[in-house]
């Protein structure tokens, strides 16, 4: 088993748990993703996200 700091460049899509530059690079896809699915969601409804959910 590799320890996390010895991870080749090449891995750096690897899912790797901790405070990783592994860890960063998914954690910045995620929040992307999540991002475009909010503006979707208020694209198509033409409301916001909290009113789409009934939060407010």
């Amino acid at each position: 088993m590799e320890d996390t700091k010895t991870i080749k460049a090449e891995d750096r899509n690897a899912w790797v748990f901790g405070f990783t530059p592994q860890a960063e690079i998914w954690n910045g896809r995620l929040a992307m993703i999540g991002f475009v699915a909010a503006l979707l969601t208020e694209l198509i409804t033409k409301q916001g996200v909290l009113h789409f959910w009934g939060l407010l």
